[in-house]
């Protein structure tokens, strides 16, 4: 998408990973597990970044604000 910040999300086995693009209240709506890391510009930093929301269902599974966006994965594999 020409000047436009990137699109990234990071799909685990049972949830994913998405950049501030995506909206953290629709995936809480649809019921999903999901979790946020802002400000990343590439997959490195979507791994690297700290997770800043997450869903419900993500939390049932132990994924928090503390962690970075890997462990989060992990804790949806």
């Amino acid at each position: 998408m020409p000047d436009s910040p990137p699109l990234l999300l990071i799909v685990a086995k049972c949830g994913f990973v998405m950049c501030g693009f995506l909206d953290v209240g629709a995936a809480e709506k649809l019921g999903v597990v999901a979790a946020v890391v802002r400000g990343v510009k590439t997959f490195q930093h979507v791994l690297d970044g700290r997770v800043v929301a997450a869903t419900a269902k993500a939390k049932a599974l132990g994924v928090s604000e503390e962690m970075k966006g890997a462990e989060a994965l992990k804790q949806m594999m």
